[in-house]
């Protein structure tokens, strides 16, 4: 973080704390309950490298993980009702007309075949086909930073058609099968219920095309989300003539079709690429919405590395005349899920779960998901300007400078910097103070 002192983030730190605990205090029905959840929380923030439940219970002084494993397993309470609760706080320091959800998935890698959704499938952490769990998430990224507002964890048919496993794990009757393009509606869905301020998605090629396009479209939110190179495009009558696979309109294009623009920084700067759009068609917004007087423009838009030249293709839906830059603004927001992630496992212990029920999955989950909103707030207030001074204040300022300057000379007419009332001196019980530990903030 920057913008900040070291006293101002401690406070930072502290308030938000206590803060987050009092939210989470909601869902608990017992206080011995919420006080093991008070404790997994600080678990997942302390400097532990592994988040396990030995070692959270170590670093507390309890003689074994049994608190910590009861809050996932054994205690009654529901892990979306603190899913709700993480999406409106993130939402408090996040929120702005213009952010963009995010959908992703992430691997987490396991041993044995009991814990809940476990199998062989392909997760990009391992970049290969192999023995875990996968959840999906939605995040949402402003201007103001970004957080985790939903996830579920994903049942392969393994799964769902054997009634056997999905009792041992204690997933839900009403739970069934359902493709990642599903559940990631639904994350959607949600978030419109709730009045989510966002105005885009992204994501990867895995929710490209299907339904999720047509609830997007119905709800007047515009899109840039991945395709394979050989989806099939086509252009419509009053645009420039375009047809075949995605990969190859792209080799077909003129130079002259493709703009070098950044997709955003990270730790290294800009992230620059080339970049081709072609619109495809214009709609009137009423074929989806009742009502609606706008037009939106479907198209296709193409992401080439200037390294080695691989592209990435992404179908669009967006308002009229939306420029190219702000397209690839948009696809660039996708790295924002992808930190998220890492910083997630590396720093709060997002893939140590050690449960393997249903409920257990999504209870540490939820619980990390605050963790990470919480520093989310942190780096927001503490990167924030400082308020700009009103003509009050000013004028205050100005009085009371004006006085101090009159004391000053009336005591010591010749203002002579050899007055020792002139030396600073240090406040009393200012010197050693602070704390000789600073808090990681995570970067978020």
């Amino acid at each position: 973080m920057s913008g900040a002192s070291i006293e101002t983030t401690l406070d930072l730190w502290a308030r938000a704390l206590r803060d987050a605990k009092a939210r989470m205090r909601l869902v608990f029905t017992q206080d011995r309950v919420a006080a093991s959840a008070r404790q997994f929380l600080d678990g997942l923030l302390g400097p532990e490298r592994r988040k396990t439940g030995w070692m959270r219970a170590e670093a507390a002084g309890d003689p074994g993980p049994w608190r910590r494993q009861a809050i996932l397993g054994r205690g009654h309470w529901e892990a979306d009702a603190l899913r709700d609760i993480v999406r409106d706080y993130a939402l408090e320091a996040l929120a702005d007309p213009d952010a963009v959800l995010v959908i992703d998935e992430t691997g987490f890698l396991k041993q044995g075949k009991a814990s809940c959704g476990v199998g062989r499938q392909y997760t990009g952490s391992a970049g290969k086909i192999t023995n875990c769990q996968i959840g999906v998430f939605a995040a949402y990224a402003s201007r103001h930073g970004h957080a985790f507002l939903d996830r579920t964890l994903y049942l392969p048919k393994s799964w769902t058609d054997a009634p056997a496993r999905l009792a041992a794990a204690h997933v839900p009757p009403e739970v069934g099968f359902a493709t990642k393009p599903r559940l990631a509606r639904r994350m959607v869905e949600r978030a419109i219920a709730a009045g989510v301020p966002f105005v885009w998605v992204a994501a990867d090629s895995v929710y490209g095309v299907g339904e999720i396009e047509m609830t997007l479209r119905r709800a007047g939110k515009g899109y840039v989300l991945g395709v394979n190179a050989t989806h099939a495009f086509s252009a419509w009558v009053g645009k420039p003539e375009v047809a075949g696979t995605a990969e190859a309109i792209a080799a077909g294009l003129a130079p002259s079709a493709w703009h070098r623009l950044s997709a955003g920084k990270d730790t290294k700067g800009p992230r620059l690429y080339d970049w081709a759009y072609c619109e495809l068609a214009d709609l009137d917004a009423d074929e989806y919405r009742e009502g609606a007087t706008e037009t939106w423009t479907r198209g296709l838009l193409i992401r080439r590395s200037p390294a080695d030249g691989n592209c990435a293709y992404f179908t669009t839906w967006c308002p009229a005349g939306t420029a190219i830059e702000r397209l690839a603004a948009v696809e660039g927001q996708r790295w924002t899920i992808e930190d998220a992630f890492e910083t997630a496992k590396s720093e709060l212990g997002l893939d140590h779960n050690e449960s393997r029920s249903w409920h257990g999955w999504h209870r540490h989950v939820s619980l990390v998901m605050l963790a990470f909103a919480m520093l989310a707030s942190i780096r927001h207030q503490a990167n924030a300007p400082p308020p700009q001074k009103t003509l009050i204040q000013l004028t205050r300022v100005r009085r009371i400078s004006s006085a101090g300057q009159s004391k000053k000379s009336a005591v010591s007419p010749c203002g002579s910097n050899n007055d020792a009332s002139s030396q600073p001196t240090s406040s009393p019980g200012r010197s050693g103070d602070a704390p000789t530990k600073r808090p990681r903030v995570a970067h978020t």
